[in-house]
């Protein structure tokens, strides 16, 4: 290719860019180009100040303003401190990170646990049942106390399955006349416990009272032990499942009216929990006891209360007294027949 003067001088007017040394190539601070030539805008000639001259006055800042606020104590503190080992932390997974990380992804959902609600349940059951801060004379003595009467309300069942499995009169362990009979026993032993307890549960408010127990309250709290046996001991002059219905709705509403002086402090703290416990057991008992009731109901005969008796022995009463006037009556008219003979015989 032929070059013409005039060629050669518009490409000798074309600067060559300013060299750079090798190292900036590998800085993290790049330079500019400068291209100096006439086609060139105005606004590239104009002195230009470097990033780094901008950032320089606020990184100092920045680094007295961290500086400050280093607590050198701390540092010290934790440079000498020693990290214990704890190996049982250490799992195959506990050093791997995700591949997309919390950035880019979102975190997967941990598995629900269905069973959260029943397992808090439970335990709450069991927290309840343990009793730890009641005293462990009164728990076991408590305990002791219900157990007659859960003892009569399973006999009672045991005796209605006996009557109810007999076999021509015979069953598993006895005949059905007596399950029949001890059926009978059992019933006015049981009444007769659940009135004793009644009266008992009353009673120790009456001893807190005399102790004065979270203060003096007067008639307030001796009518509790008033009206506990005056609901229980009447319940012995009922029939069967009247008495037990009404011993069932007197322990609950006593429970109620126990908590109730818990809450106000009359009684000691752990006093609602060892009654709802001794409550639970006895009102189940109850139950028991009616259920086995209620399955011979149309097979046994009904044993006669107290009410019954009474009934019973104000007519034989009655009628021994006609008996006797009759008695009476006819010895008169047999001893007048004797004198109108006598007289006959002396005309």
């Amino acid at each position: 290719m032929l070059r013409t003067g005039a060629s050669r001088l518009a490409l000798g007017s074309i600067a060559a860019p300013t060299a750079r040394p090798a190292a900036a190539v590998f800085t993290r601070a790049v330079t500019p180009l400068q291209w100096t030539t006439k086609f060139s805008s105005a606004s590239s000639k104009r002195p230009q100040i470097l990033p780094m001259a901008q950032i320089k006055p606020i990184q100092a800042v920045f680094r007295r303003t961290l500086a400050d606020r280093i607590d050198r104590e701390a540092e010290k503190r934790y440079a000498n401190e020693k990290i214990k080992p704890t190996p049982e932390t250490v799992t195959p997974t506990s050093t791997v990170h995700p591949m997309f990380s919390e950035v880019g992804v979102q975190n997967p959902e941990k598995d629900i646990d269905m069973m959260a609600g029943l397992k808090s349940d439970l335990d709450t059951i069991k927290e309840t049942f343990s009793l730890t801060e009641v005293p462990r004379q009164a728990y076991y003595i408590g305990l002791a106390g219900v157990l007659p009467y859960l003892a009569t309300s399973l006999s009672t069942v045991f005796c209605a399955w006996e009557i109810n499995h007999a076999t021509a009169g015979l069953g598993f362990m006895m005949t059905s006349k007596t399950a029949e009979a001890l059926l009978h026993v059992l019933e006015p032993l049981q009444i007769g416990y659940g009135a004793m307890i009644l009266s008992f549960l009353g009673a120790i408010h009456w001893g807190l009272e005399w102790a004065g127990f979270g203060g003096y309250q007067g008639y307030k709290r001796y009518s509790i032990g008033v009206l506990a046996p005056a609901v229980a001991w009447p319940t012995v002059l009922m029939p069967v499942e009247g008495a037990l219905i009404t011993q069932f709705c007197a322990f609950v509403l006593l429970y109620y009216v126990d908590t109730r002086a818990t809450y106000r402090g009359w009684t000691p703290p752990w006093y609602a929990i060892y009654r709802f416990v001794l409550t639970f057991i006895v009102g189940a008992s109850i139950v028991i006891s009616l259920i086995g009731r209620g399955e011979v109901a149309n097979r046994v005969g009904k044993i006669p209360g107290a009410v019954d008796r009474l009934t019973a022995l104000r007519d034989s009463a009655q009628v021994t007294l006609a008996e006797e006037e009759e008695a009476i009556r006819a010895q008169k008219e047999a001893e007048g027949g004797d004198e109108e003979s006598d007289e006959e015989k002396s005309e």
